[in-house]
């Protein structure tokens, strides 16, 4: 199982300084909270993909291919790829890029975004947003995977005898997970692949999330790639931690009403009970986590939200503190005493690279 964070990018101000960083302070900040998940022991890092304000990460493979630098072991992710508005040639090209420079510690999450003018800045109409992910990922599939493609659809110019370049390193590529809060059509398409699928379940109630993912782990059992709990399951969480459950309330309430994501919205009691958010002690945080098994099964992946709302980075840098030495060693254990032998691992590129030698 792979612990890790995912980071939306926000420039929030600080509602108890008044301070807002700017983009420069918040884009090292990224960068910093990075190399901080690696030195704590977590495994995964992933960036969000947004082309608006309050948000700064518009160019995640540039953000992680410098991240892919200053790192060594770090898997490095995206919380969203847009499918939708990126041409599916320059994410196969990128990500390809990505992958060389990193030794292969890359995956990628696609997904449709949640800013709805984000289509017509990129010449799309949103209400074609899932014909849209399902053709583009059509072809990202066949351009990753066939060194030699002619193709025909109905958003894009037609593609003849193209190859995209570098290839895929070691022929295997990155893995993919595709993302959704709403959509079944999504994981169907996910089911479809055999690949991952995300449910970042941090805003609606749990039971919204249980249907989605079921119906992706039956059709992924449909289409012969496995046992339905073999699937390849992801979460989302948020949490903010202090020694003293009371401390961490009374510290985070202030972020929580004015954050961009959330605030001003249900009450931080309602949203903690309704939603993965945890709020207290790292005790309280590995009891919620392992509560997730019981609703969604065993599952691969687990991404925590903690550098939103104008959390100054000194915070931060002590929540993945907390993470890395009280909370995921736990977690590791539990989990792994909890997964039957049958369940797969979290995917890397040493475990496909491996499965591709024994099937070539």
């Amino acid at each position: 199982m792979q612990f890790g964070i995912f980071t939306v990018g926000d420039v929030t101000t600080d509602p108890t300084t008044g301070r807002t960083p700017n983009e420069a302070e918040r884009i090292k900040a990224m960068v910093a909270i990075a190399e901080k998940a690696e030195e704590v022991g977590l495994d995964v890092f992933a960036t969000g993909e947004h082309h608006n304000p309050p948000f700064v990460p518009s160019s995640p493979t540039t953000l992680l291919g410098y991240i892919a630098g200053r790192t060594e072991r770090i898997q490095l992710s995206t919380a969203t790829t847009l499918i939708t508005t990126n041409d599916p040639v320059k994410i196969a090209e990128d990500f390809a890029m990505l992958q060389h420079l990193a030794d292969g510690r890359v995956d990628l999450m696609l997904g449709r975004g949640n800013t709805g003018p984000v289509y017509p800045w990129f010449g799309q109409d949103i209400r074609t947003g899932i014909p849209l992910a399902i053709e583009n990922y059509a072809l990202l599939h066949r351009l990753w995977r066939e060194d030699v493609v002619d193709w025909e659809g109905r958003f894009r110019t037609p593609l003849q005898s193209f190859t995209a370049t570098p290839r895929p390193l070691d022929g295997v590529p990155p893995f993919v997970w595709h993302g959704s809060i709403r959509s079944p059509e999504i994981a169907e398409q996910a089911a479809y692949y055999g690949d991952g699928f995300f449910a970042n379940n941090i805003f609606w109630p749990r039971g919204h999330f249980q249907r989605l993912i079921a119906l992706y782990r039956e059709r992924y059992e449909h289409y012969g790639h496995g046992a339905a709990d073999q699937a390849i399951v992801g979460l989302g969480g948020q949490v903010f931690m202090r020694r003293n459950s009371q401390d961490a309330v009374r510290e985070f309430r202030p972020y929580f009403d004015n954050a961009p994501v959330y605030g001003h919205g249900p009450s931080l009691e309602d949203f903690t009970e309704q939603t993965p958010l945890t709020v207290g002690s790292p005790q309280q945080v590995i009891e919620k986590t392992l509560s997730f098994r019981e609703s969604f099964g065993d599952y691969q992946r687990q991404l925590f939200l903690m550098d939103h709302a104008g959390l100054p980075l000194k915070t931060v840098l002590e929540q993945l503190d907390l993470l890395g030495e009280e909370v995921v060693p736990v977690l590791r254990r539990e989990f792994a005493a909890l997964k039957p032998a049958h369940v797969p691992d979290a995917p890397t590129h040493t475990a496909l690279r491996a499965a591709r030698a024994v099937t070539a």
